[in-house]
């Protein structure tokens, strides 16, 4: 069994890869970390797990956890990951971070973004950008993989393949994105209040949010060229899910079925990308609780345009779920093993 540590296990996406580590037949978690409630249940945080998983939360030594894990994911807010991470911890253990300290290869621009400085810039050019579906063979030797947020897999996924084939104009990107409230974490928040969220609609970030960099980073290597994206964010009344609408002018005339092999070309064998038949528009709804992604496209004749569109569960796919994903591929298992789930209806 691969023994598993959660550094930020009592967050939701922490909780998230206790649950399915809970139901993974080769792995089980030995350490429940939370510097927030250290001592306490685990259970008692979240009672799903009552009489499921009976350990106490533990802090975060990573030294210590280092020595008694195979395999360690921080789920933790931006910057600790940087801070506690060292050579001798990378040569006892693998580590899936699920925050943005290792995704952009930029120090700088990492910096300029997240407002914070780097704990161990050493390791940024070793670490490996999990976008499993791209970046697979890369995974399977890392040491240190930064697992992809729940806003940049969507978009990324949605637009790599007309990236990759160059039928897209790089700096005409357009990415307009809706997040359940979820994504904004557990921390206490009056923006994220009941009644500050129901029946109500808002964008935010605009022009300035995070997850630009990374989206234009990761969508540049496809393309070949730098990529320059206006990237919209919107926070909408639902517990989670992420929407993309993604529009960008095409470099030359192309019908429904040339466009539809490029994206068989990429995903056709992809167990979790599901690209939808035409005209079917993805809703968050056929993707909740799963590690799927649904995607699909519109050409708009009129204006030289195509219309991209994705959807998946931020808390799986775009967090908890491909981080066990970059976990199987570490240790050689199957990929799909513990996230083989049918997507919720309601």
């Amino acid at each position: 069994m691969i023994k598993v540590g959660i550094i930020g296990s009592t967050g939701y996406a922490g909780a998230e890869i206790a649950k399915i580590i809970k139901n993974h037949p080769e792995a089980e978690v030995v350490w429940y970390g939370s510097r927030s409630y250290e001592g306490e249940k685990f259970s008692s945080i979240y009672k799903n797990f009552y009489e499921l998983v009976d350990d106490d939360c533990l802090g975060d030594d990573i030294e210590k956890l280092a020595d008694e894990v195979d395999v360690i994911f921080t789920a933790t807010p931006q910057g600790l990951c940087s801070q506690i991470v060292n050579e001798d911890i990378l040569k006892k253990v693998k580590i899936v971070d699920l925050s943005a300290d290792f995704r952009i290869k930029d120090v700088n621009t990492y910096e300029k973004w997240y407002g914070l400085k780097h704990g161990s810039p050493e390791f940024i050019e070793e670490a490996v950008y999990g976008l499993c579906e791209v970046n697979r063979d890369k995974v399977k030797n890392a040491r240190l993989v930064a697992n992809p947020g729940c806003y940049t897999s969507c978009s990324i996924l949605s637009i790599y393949p007309l990236a990759k084939e160059g039928l897209i104009d790089a700096k005409s990107i357009i990415v307009d994105a809706k997040s359940g409230t979820s994504g904004a974490g557990r921390g206490a928040k009056v923006a994220n209040l009941f009644c500050e969220v129901n029946e109500n609609i808002k964008a935010y970030g605009v022009t300035t949010h995070r997850h630009t960099p990374e989206i234009e980073e990761q969508l540049g290597y496809a393309a070949g060229e730098d990529v320059v994206i206006n990237f919209t964010p919107h926070l909408v009344p639902m517990q989670r899910g992420i929407l993309v609408t993604a529009y960008a002018n095409l470099t030359k005339d192309v019908t429904y079925d040339e466009v539809k092999k490029i994206y068989d070309k990429y995903y056709k064998d992809e167990k979790f990308i599901r690209v939808l038949d035409k005209d079917v528009c993805p809703e968050t709804r056929w993707v909740s609780g799963s590690n799927y992604v649904d995607v699909n496209f519109k050409i708009d004749e009129r204006t030289g345009r195509i219309v991209i569109m994705g959807a998946l569960d931020n808390l799986f796919k775009g967090a908890a779920g491909q981080a066990v994903q970059n976990m199987n591929i570490l240790f050689g298992l199957p990929e799909d093993m513990g996230i083989d789930l049918i997507p919720g209806v309601l």
